[in-house]
């Protein structure tokens, strides 16, 4: 039998990640990615086996040169790990934006690509690079079986109560406004993953998962369905984020709008792209940078850390009560997953679900563990998330 390789694209606006997936051992076989699209210092990096990274720096004004460059290096005698493009069996890609047409992964055809392009409203900044990921394998390698795994999608199971909002109806019939949610694959991923690790039955079991990155989200997850998440339309909704306001108050942003004299198009910048660590800060969105600015005494950079924290523990208790309970809470991504302080001092915020804290198992970083007491009455476990993986996974079972 002919092992599947999988190739997993995540296009961005100006950037492109990818893995390649050897899928009977689900090894990582080659990785990397390319940044600045579009401008004159493009470059891909390439991170090989050893953990060693290869940059190579070629003009890329658009993500078809991108991929032939990543497919280039996926052969080349010295790097690459393949002897011929064939090998690759299938790609799968991260879609953003679904909306109400995906509730779960699907092969892409013409009529696929024609109800993604009719998402872009609802994601102008990443379904447009999506879809220029697909063009670009169907030209470079037509033939190839390709799969759209949306981000969107496993939060389609919410009841219409947790994703409607309180405007009036006609705008949601209109034009489909309502609560969506985003980071789906990493929810979906790390609740089944959290209950493969404790080899517990996702059936009848209350999960929070805390995906906080520099994008962040919570999900409320019942019998391994989302029954509500934080993102909504758009993924500025919820958490305090990296450079994301998370929740304002729609009387505070019209507010801003009428003081500051800003269009639309401002104003979406403004919430979305100097707002959250970075504008209350003033330093960083980055949570390294706000921990050694806080070191040196900023009081800003204090304040942004307390409030990306509050808010957190604040949707982990609104989850508890939506679910009447909680049974796991995982924490996953980048700051999830690395930053020990923030996680003992959520745990610390929410001792009346009965959570008690493992000083000394929370001490950890990138790697699965419980990190709660074996008392504690709601079991707390760190799960680094694999989207990628999720990715490719789909894709098998689809071909």
């Amino acid at each position: 039998m002919r092992i599947m390789k999988i190739l997993v694209l995540n296009c961005g606006s100006s950037s492109i990640k990818y893995k390649l997936f050897e899928m009977e051992s689900k090894e990582v076989m080659a990785q990397g990615g390319i940044e600045k699209i579009g401008l004159p210092d493009s470059f891909l990096q390439v991170k090989l086996p050893n953990g060693e990274k290869v940059k190579f720096e070629k003009p890329m004004p658009e993500h078809t040169v991108g991929i032939e460059l990543i497919l280039e290096k996926l052969v080349d005698p010295e790097i690459g790990c393949i002897k011929e493009l064939k090998e690759i069996n299938a790609v799968g890609h991260r879609v953003v934006h679904g909306g109400e047409k995906f509730n779960k992964s699907v092969l892409i055809t013409p009529e696929v690509k024609a109800q993604i392009i009719e998402c872009i409203d609802l994601a102008p900044l990443h379904n447009p690079a999506n879809l220029k990921g697909i063009d670009a394998i169907e030209k470079i390698l037509p033939g190839v079986p390709q799969v759209a795994v949306f981000d969107t999608a496993f939060h389609q199971t919410m009841p219409d109560y947790a994703y409607m909002y309180a405007i009036p109806y006609e705008l949601y019939e209109k034009y489909a406004i309502r609560r969506y949610g985003f980071h789906g694959t990493s929810h979906r991923y790390v609740s089944a993953r959290v209950c493969e690790y404790l080899g517990v039955d996702p059936k009848g079991k209350k999960i929070v998962t805390a995906h906080i990155g520099g994008g962040g989200s919570c999900t409320a997850v019942m019998d391994g369905k989302s029954v509500d998440t934080s993102m909504g339309l758009t993924p500025v909704e919820g958490l305090v984020m990296g450079t994301r306001a998370g929740d304002l108050d729609l009387g505070a942003a019209t507010f801003i709008m009428d003081k500051e004299h800003l269009s639309t198009a401002e104003f979406n910048n403004l919430v979305n792209k100097k707002s959250g660590l970075m504008g209350v800060s003033g330093v960083s969105s980055d949570c390294r940078d706000i921990e050694a600015a806080i070191n040196q005494g900023n009081k800003r950079a204090d304040l942004a850390r307390k409030m990306f924290i509050y808010r957190l523990k604040k949707y982990i208790g609104a989850y508890a009560a939506a679910m009447n309970g909680i049974d796991i809470l995982v924490f996953t991504a980048g700051i999830g997953e690395n930053d020990p302080y923030i996680r003992a001092e959520v745990m610390k915020g929410l001792s009346f679900l009965g959570i008690e804290l493992d000083e000394e198992a929370n001490k950890v970083r990138g790697e699965e563990r419980i990190i709660s007491k074996p008392g504690s009455k709601v079991t707390v476990v760190l799960i680094p998330t694999d989207e990628e993986l999720m990715i490719a996974s789909d894709t098998e079972a689809l071909i």
